[in-house]
């Protein structure tokens, strides 16, 4: 069963059939020195960057996975020496509130999935990390948020940039007004994809590029000017019509912010781009890459040169996530952090749908 026909399957299995007592089994367990994750979905970012990262982590491992696939749950369990207790599917997924092995369910789904899995993994008593975007609406992301609190568990989006020393350094100038107040940002975020038949091209998966790529590129603006933006004005387009027939292939959209800083932002499924460029009153700081897998850097005005190695970013993300679950401390990317941002989105689509007018966030 592949994941599109589990979508409305899925949906009619034991969401609710879980108590929130099962809550109280993760605050019960003994402290443990790393925590384990099981990974929901075995797609590309899983398989080719998450289970990697998870060799590399020191206060976390890959304890466990949940897929439809029997051929890939072989595979896994054997590369990665996961026992078959750890490996569930779909069906039964729920009963992974029994396994003391598994303290965290990253859900690693196409968006419209993950209010489900996300909701389920809290009734499970399970601390989630959910991969961006956080979820197609804000209605799903504040029932999320609302359902890691009713089960006394912590929510973490996979922002794995805001644990980035790199982009942690432009936040900070940002905090100290070193160049005195931001005038104006330039962000973009997209990549060519040559795919015709993934969740990125489908509405009903939560696809558009606006949700994907474009949450690095609001994320930016966001993050530079340490601010919420007020209004936005967008326009989308599509140069590939056969294949983005649903959703947009492009996204341009500038913001407003209440110190009165703009920022123009750019994202696209067509386009290579990976920059931010903030231009202050008195200089400038300039990200290239700003969101890249391999390590981003950048330079500013003054000489300063901003190049923090880090061997993995989603390695630094988990851990990152654990200490602060084990210390009981602040998330770095709370789940009202991933609500910030689809809450802006949602506003972008409403301005595309009035042919670009001026619409307050």
């Amino acid at each position: 069963m592949n994941r599109r026909n589990f979508l409305g399957q899925s949906a009619l299995l034991g969401a609710g059939t879980l108590v929130s007592a099962n809550a109280l089994l993760a605050a019960t367990r003994p402290a443990k020195e790393k925590l384990g994750i099981a990974l929901v979905g075995l797609g590309y970012y899983s398989t080719d960057v998450l289970a990697p990262a998870l060799q590399l982590t020191e206060k976390c491992y890959l304890a466990g996975i949940v897929t439809s696939s029997p051929d890939k749950a072989e595979n896994w369990k054997k590369k990665y020496n996961i026992p078959e207790k750890n490996v569930y599917n779909y069906q039964n997924f729920d009963s992974i509130a029994n396994n003391p092995d598994i303290d965290v369910v990253y859900v690693v789904l196409p968006p419209s999935l993950h209010r489900e899995y996300v909701v389920r993994a809290a009734k499970a008593g399970k601390h989630v990390f959910c991969e961006k975007p956080m979820a197609p609406s804000v209605v799903d992301c504040q029932a999320m948020i609302k359902a890691c609190k009713d089960n006394k568990v912590q929510l973490a989006i996979g922002y794995r940039c805001q644990h980035d020393p790199n982009i942690q350094a432009y936040m900070k100038v940002a905090k100290e007004k070193k160049f005195g107040k931001v005038q104006m940002i330039t962000s973009a975020a997209g990549y060519f994809d040559g795919r015709s038949n993934h969740w990125k091209q489908k509405k009903a998966l939560g696809g558009g590029v606006m949700g994907d790529m474009g949450v690095y590129a609001l994320q930016g603006a966001r993050l530079a000017t340490g601010e919420e933006p007020v209004n936005v004005m967008a326009w989308a387009s599509t140069t590939r019509p056969e294949i983005y027939k649903e959703v947009e292939e492009t996204m341009m959209f500038m913001l407003e912010f209440p110190s009165g800083a703009r920022a123009a932002c750019h994202t696209s499924f067509g386009i290579n781009m990976n920059h931010l460029i903030v231009n202050y009153e008195k200089g400038w700081l300039k990200m290239e890459p700003h969101s890249g897998y391999g390590g981003n850097k950048g330079s500013m005005s003054d000489g300063t040169i901003i190049d923090f190695p880090l061997k993995s970013q989603q390695a630094k993300q988990m851990d990152d996530d654990c200490m602060a679950l084990m210390n009981k401390t602040v998330l770095i990317v709370p789940g009202e952090e991933g609500l910030r941002d689809i809450r802006v989105v949602e506003a972008i689509y409403r301005s595309v749908q009035q042919g670009g007018k001026l619409v307050k966030i």
